[in-house]
């Protein structure tokens, strides 16, 4: 499944990389900086964490027509009096402004690194207000975002991927040029596929594959929220012996009518009351409208 996502992300699609102190994703991210230029997109990378020239090696920077970067390094809160980008204008308006700066007709690519960085700055409804705005369409085709989830409430993480229809959780792996990835897909439908794939990279950031296995329509929990059994600690027993659920099968409630009592309540027998009734001649009733007389 990275394979397919390397290849393209639909129109409208969101994809977060989530990484650790323990394994960068950076790299990945910008194998999918190289992949979308390879396939002629025109991609505008908004970049806080990492310096230019950090982020443009490695990529296809003769591409200078397609690959556009704002960097905010240097002066991401706006210090200064002409900053590039600042975290404050993470917002579709300001987005849409710098998107179409640039000659090109067709809706971009918008690539964010990092995440992170402007959810230490920007409030996180704020932020998941303006990804879901960019997912709508406009000047903006997809967006991809790294997030480094060490760094914020679990909250914080759920809701930014709840937002998003790929998610890549990359992890160390067993040997030193490889790493695990945890992949979770969402269709129209909301139809979930998950892949587990053991990848490496290669020095042009092209990915190769080593092992996946896939476990379709299932929800992905992490290692952490494996399911607990809530009576395990617990200093009684909450749970029958075969022997008591038969005497409780046995067990008659006060309240339960059995079917004899039912039976008698149900059909009367001889000597039990009965009302008789005769119409006397002076009765004022109709037939028509029996509650004649009621002062209503």
């Amino acid at each position: 499944m990275l394979t397919e996502l390397l290849q393209g992300i639909e129109a409208g699609g969101f994809l977060v990389i989530q990484d650790s102190c323990s394994y960068s994703g950076r790299h990945l991210l910008k194998s999918f900086i190289n992949a979308a230029l390879n396939r002629a997109e025109v991609v505008h990378v908004l970049g806080f964490d990492v310096s230019e020239e950090e982020l443009k090696d490695g990529l296809r920077t003769s591409d200078t027509q397609r690959l556009h970067i704002h960097s905010a390094y240097t002066d991401p809160l706006g210090w200064t009096e002409r900053p590039a980008f600042t975290v404050h204008q993470f917002r579709l308006e300001d987005l849409t402004d710098l998107v179409k700066q640039t000659p090109h007709p067709k809706p971009a690519t918008l690539i964010i690194d990092s995440l992170s960085w402007i959810l230490r700055h920007v409030t996180p409804p704020a932020v998941c207000k303006t990804l879901h705005q960019l997912r709508k369409g406009g000047a903006v085709r997809a967006v991809i975002g790294l997030l480094h989830a060490d760094m914020h409430q679990r909250g914080t993480v759920g809701s930014v991927c709840h937002l998003a229809t790929s998610l890549i959780a990359v992890a160390p792996g067993a040997k030193g040029d490889e790493a695990v990835a945890k992949i979770t897909k969402r269709s129209k439908f909301r139809k979930v596929m998950q892949d587990e794939e053991i990848f490496s990279l290669n020095g042009d950031f092209t990915v190769t594959i080593h092992s996946k296995r896939s476990n379709p329509e299932q929800n992905w929990n992490d290692a952490e929220e494996e399911q607990v059994d809530p009576t395990a600690e617990l200093t009684f027993n909450l749970r029958l012996s075969d022997s008591e659920l038969e005497a409780k099968k046995k067990l008659m409630l006060p309240f339960v009518f059995s079917k004899e009592k039912k039976k008698a309540l149900l059909h009367s027998g001889p000597g039990s009351g009965r009302i008789l009734y005769e119409p006397d001649a002076n009765d004022d009733y109709d037939q028509e409208d029996p509650d004649d007389d009621l002062d209503v």
